[in-house]
């Protein structure tokens, strides 16, 4: 079985960054239809991590399912443990409680987490040693990877452009905190009544729209068009500024809603019970 409730479809480019107000958070939601996507506004001018946890909340008892563009858990199967030699918790869910409780860090952010924990389990720079060292993978990333769609990001790996650490580590205290107000799938099971949120990744969305390998940021409103018309949009609302955050939002979101009745996505052929209680899934991803 699969949900089919859904009729309406968010997609929120997230961002670990330090401090209270994030450029790099975008949401974009759509209903069933062909209406391109809209960017929903911050209520202050700029989102914060904290109000997307409030908007969220708001959504708990609507038909919406909601994609988030980071890793919902570090690999936990490859080596037996999210942090080895650390005593923490062996489940996704009980691991969002321990980094929470570990990261002061203001607006739901997790940099301290990782920075006391520098060359011991993350990545942050050469005086950490080797950082092939640091190369560990979930499950479905190496299922994505050996299927020929290219290198993934690990979560130990915290310095650069493409790194995805942060932002993952921060939203896994935005996860602990939205319980038990919506499912997370598939560390819960796929609800058939209310909002639903399941991990993205934004170029499985762009390839889908026809979007060419190396080239997945959409910078302007024609190469919006074009990919939102793959996956069967209209055209979208002209957008003040054209930034990689919204124009992948409103791809992405244009994505879920055409992809969300699939089997194969909610039913992934690797996908075991171990994997979805420790390190879950990204939908897309078969």
């Amino acid at each position: 079985m699969i949900p089919t409730h859904f009729t309406r479809f968010a997609a929120i480019d997230w961002s670990g960054a330090k401090g209270a107000r994030h450029p790099g958070i975008a949401l974009a939601l759509c209903e069933t239809g062909a209406a391109a996507p809209t960017l929903v506004s911050p209520p202050r001018g700029v989102w914060s991590r904290a109000d997307i946890l409030h908007w969220l909340r708001d959504q708990a008892e609507t038909p919406l399912l909601v994609g988030f563009d980071f890793s919902f858990a570090p690999p936990y199967v490859e080596r037996g443990a999210y942090l080895p030699g650390e005593a923490a918790p062996t489940t996704a869910r009980a691991f969002w409680g321990y980094v929470d409780a570990h990261a002061p860090d203001a607006d739901l952010g997790a940099a301290s987490f990782l920075e006391s924990r520098r060359g011991t389990h993350f990545y942050l720079g050469a005086a950490d040693g080797t950082k092939a060292d640091f190369l560990h993978f979930r499950r479905c990333e190496a299922h994505h990877n050996a299927a020929g769609f290219g290198k993934p990001s690990t979560v130990y790996d915290a310095i650069g452009a493409a790194q995805v650490a942060k932002a993952s580590f921060a939203g896994m205290r935005l996860l602990h905190h939205l319980a038990p107000a919506i499912p997370v799938w598939p560390i819960d099971p796929a609800p058939h009544t209310g909002a639903c949120v399941v991990e993205i990744y934004t170029t499985i969305a762009a390839r889908a729209a026809g979007v060419r390998k190396g080239r997945s940021k959409l910078r302007d409103a024609a190469a919006l068009d074009t990919a939102l018309a793959t996956l069967g949009s209209r055209a979208h609302t002209p957008l003040a500024r054209y930034t990689d955050h919204a124009t992948d939002a409103i791809l992405t979101a244009a994505w879920l809603r055409a992809n969300a009745a699939r089997t194969d996505f909610w039913h992934p052929s690797a996908l075991t019970p171990q994997i979805a209680r420790t390190e879950g899934w990204t939908f897309g991803i078969t």
